[in-house]
């Protein structure tokens, strides 16, 4: 009697296939409109840039409308087949909108347009562009736009794909409380759109807020964008630091970086009704309380170690660690002149990150909560043998698979990073260069430290080898990682 073969169609095969392509044309018509916003900022500044963005725009739409053809009968997609489309999804949506940088910007290089487009897709901030004060009004909006785009998508796939991972996204919000997103509204497509709706509403509220306090309209609506998306991306070369003068934008600034580092899904739940469902989340008290801390502590010691007065200290460290543990990556001044305390607490941030299900990168505050209940369980453990003890986080019960899941993340968070400053070292960058600047790319922070990718350079002086890294880098930190990994794994492929 012979045996069944158990090998199922590849993810390239079949009705998945086609899928993929419909999907993946439907992104690029998206994104073909976009570059017909650009354009029409280009037109109302009466740039001649205008002619490239609307030729890449027809590009753009033309390949769209390919493979939307070409997946024209696919209606259905397995959940597996969700972690090629999504990486495929964030490389097509860099690749192609590289393309305008590279015919538009002096001097780009295709390594630098790439790297400029996946820092600002992965809402990651770093930058190999300087000159940003004088540069064409419709590549600022296409470089914020993109950070916009970049935030909005990390929320659907921190809703859509990540649960299946069990190592974040939705799957948070069913474990630390009974306000899970099926209560909240019934189907992700609906929660998505209301998400959506916040994303845009707080879009808006930003750049009305930085208009009123002193900002041009174009300057209010492209930094309310990547303020909104944690990206940071700014239209000067001194970033938030050509607004030291205006106080307000600072705090403005600082309080929608906090809320847009705060889970979205729980926004949702404020505006039907629940009042107290953002503090009563165990990783937004925790995050909080983490700002507060961290922007006391530099606020003292700039007093007492610098003789800075009380408003201007607090101004620039409240904005300056909520932009590191923000993920955003805004600077109003080089914050490594501060002292070599301030230093060491900004890169212990960089690794830190907000909320899980907010546009932020970074590690994540529940993982970091996760795996301290972990150590206090072997801690006990260790005194008491064969004590039975559940941790809890919230008001749910934590099972040991979510602890190892969270710790298994963790370990290649770290090795990620250990991996990406290597390589950065046999591309001859110094060691804080290269251990700083694998750290920021990871975790989507934007500026690194030293004189080279510190808050007061760039990465335009790097190699290309290292700037094809730190794209991977950031790609990998945009993805969980574990999203983009899991397609090198023969088993994705064969069953």
């Amino acid at each position: 009697m012979s045996v069944p073969s158990l090998t199922l169609a590849s993810p390239l095969k079949g009705t998945g296939y086609q899928m993929i392509c419909k999907v993946l044309g439907h992104l690029l018509l998206i994104l073909s409109c976009v570059q017909l916003a650009a354009t029409a900022v280009a037109v109302i500044f009466r740039e001649p840039v205008f002619w490239v963005f609307l030729g890449c725009a027809f590009f753009t739409l033309c390949c769209g409308y390919l493979l939307k053809y070409k997946g024209r009968n696919a209606h259905q997609i397995k959940n597996r087949q969700l972690f090629l489309l999504t990486t495929l999804s964030w490389l097509s949506l860099c690749l192609f909108s590289a393309l305008p940088l590279y015919l538009l910007v002096p001097g780009c290089t295709l390594t630098d347009a790439v790297f400029e487009t996946v820092s600002a897709v992965t809402t990651t901030g770093s930058t190999v562009f300087s000159g940003l004060d004088s540069m064409p009004k419709a590549v600022l909006f296409w470089r914020a736009v993109l950070n916009w785009m970049g935030g909005i998508g990390i929320i659907v796939m921190a809703i859509a794909i990540l649960p299946a991972l069990k190592i974040g996204g939705m799957r948070l919000f069913k474990t630390e409380n009974s306000d899970t997103s099926d209560k909240i509204l019934p189907r992700s497509s609906s929660l998505s759109a209301a998400i959506g709706l916040v994303y845009l509403f707080l879009t808006v509220l930003t750049g009305s807020s930085y208009y009123l306090a002193g900002m041009a309209g174009f300057d209010a609506l492209t930094h309310a964008m990547t303020t909104v998306a944690t990206g940071g991306f700014a239209n000067y070369d001194a970033s938030f630091g050509v607004y030291k003068d205006k106080p307000l934008v600072l705090w403005l600034s600082s309080l929608f970086m906090l809320l847009a580092a705060l889970p979205f899904v729980l926004f949702v739940s404020w505006f039907k009704g629940d009042r107290h469902a953002i503090w009563r989340d165990p990783q937004v008290r925790v995050f909080l309380l983490l700002v507060f801390s961290c922007a006391l502590v530099l606020t003292c010691y700039q007093v007492w170690h610098n003789q800075r007065g009380w408003f201007e200290a607090a101004t620039h460290s409240v904005f300056n660690v909520v932009s590191v543990i923000t993920t955003c990556g805004y600077a109003s001044e080089d914050y490594t002149l501060w002292g070599n305390m301030a230093i060491m607490l900004f890169f212990y941030l960089t690794f830190a990150g907000a909320c899980s299900g907010s546009t932020s990168g970074g590690l994540k505050i529940f993982r970091i909560q996760l795996c301290a209940l972990l150590l206090f369980k072997q801690l006990k453990l260790l005194v008491h043998p064969k004590a039975v003890w559940h941790p809890s986080y919230g008001a749910r019960k934590i099972d040991d698979q979510l602890l190892g899941n969270v710790l298994a993340f963790c370990f290649v968070y770290f090795a990620t990073i250990g991996f990406i400053a290597m390589m950065l070292a046999f591309s001859e960058l110094d060691l804080v260069t290269a251990v700083t600047g694998a750290a920021t790319a990871v975790a989507n922070v934007g500026p690194g430290l030293g004189n080279i990718i510190g808050p007061a350079g760039n990465f335009s002086s790097l190699p290309d080898a290292a700037k094809w890294w730190l794209s991977l880098g950031m790609l990998l930190g945009r993805l969980e990682i574990m999203t983009l990994l899991i397609l090198f794994t023969p088993a994705y492929w064969r069953y």
